[in-house]
Order: structure tokens, then sequence, then C-alpha cells
């Protein structure tokens, strides 16, 4: 990272984000991750309605977004639903200060979802992840759609500061589904 990035402690939410910095940070969204781990535009844009979901970001001295990290902070736990760095700025640590810094505040469970450790990329992902303190539990999960039409999708989850026995990863996974995708258990 260079001297020209800062990062931006503060958590944006419907009053303090401009439209062009939801662009960019829908942006870089797009360009990140597969269409079956997004929502909609107008869903996404929906999210910052909610109390409990918060983005952060890292921005360079002219105020560009460099990246986001997009939470829900939940009584018993927080739920890194999104992390990702603009891909032209990717590979300079950016990601990793400002999930660091994320995780420096946590007094609570970190959880985040990851897809099965199948292919070279998604075990690159994970070893990210697992640098930074997460632990890849060993439980099947299934995200539920974030789209109409769209099926479940299998991933693990990660956690941290350890990893959780299968009593707590059943009820963080009720919980996810509860209060982050809307599904009645």
């Amino acid at each position: 990272m260079d001297e020209n990035t800062v990062i931006n402690e503060t958590s944006i939410n419907e009053e303090s984000i401009s439209e062009s910095e939801f662009n960019e940070i829908f942006a870089i969204m797009e360009a990140s991750f597969p269409v079956s781990e997004l929502r909609t535009r107008s869903g996404q844009q929906a999210l910052l309605d909610q109390p409990n979901y918060h983005l952060y970001t890292s921005k360079d001295t002219e105020g560009q977004i460099l990246a986001f990290l997009a939470a829900w902070e939940l009584p018993e736990l927080r739920f890194i639903e999104h992390i990702a760095v603009n891909p032209q700025r990717r590979s300079g640590g950016i990601g990793r200060k400002l999930m660091s810094s994320y995780l420096m505040r946590s007094d609570k469970p970190v959880l985040l979802e990851v897809e099965p450790p199948d292919g070279e990329l998604e075990q690159r992902r994970i070893g990210f992840y697992e640098r930074l303190g997460f632990y890849l539990n060993p439980y099947d999960y299934m995200q539920p759609p974030l789209r109409t039409g769209q099926a479940d999708l299998p991933l693990r989850i990660m956690t941290y500061p350890e990893p959780v026995t299968m009593k707590e990863f059943l009820h963080f996974r009720d919980v996810l589904y509860t209060e982050v995708y809307g599904v009645s258990i």
C-alpha cells in the first residue's frame, strides 16, 4: 500500500453515502464477485436502510474508494458479507490492512462465507483469511439465494478468532439466515 492510501474508519449508511460512493462500491462488487454472490443494485442499496449493515472503506488521498468491507454488526457476532479491492489496486496490501483494522475492533466472533476449497483460487482466498487469523470450519453450509430465481449456494463459514463447535455453527447459521438473509428457520 502506498502513502496515498488512507483507511476511512467511518461506517457509511443511508444518510452519509453519496450516489457516487455507492456507484464506486457497487462497481467494485460487480468486478469482484459472481452474480450468485451479489444482490441486485436495488437490493444492495436497500441494505443501507438496515441499522445493522455498515460499509467501511479505504480511500486514496483524492477520496477515490480503493476497497470496501460490508458487514453486519449483530448483537452476538459480526458478519463480513463482502470485502473487495478495486481490481486495478489488488495485491498491494489494501484489503489486508482494511480487514486487520476491522478485526482489531472486534470483541465478538467474526464470520464470513467462502467458496469450498476446490480450486487454486478458492484455496488462495482461504489462505488470505487464514493468515489474518480466520479458521475454515468443516461444516456444510448453504447460502440462501440473494436474487429471485437463484438456488442456494454451497459455501463454507470461516470464523475469527477461533473455530466453532457444531452447536455454535448451527446457532450462528440460524442468526445469519434470519438477520441477514430474512429466511424463516
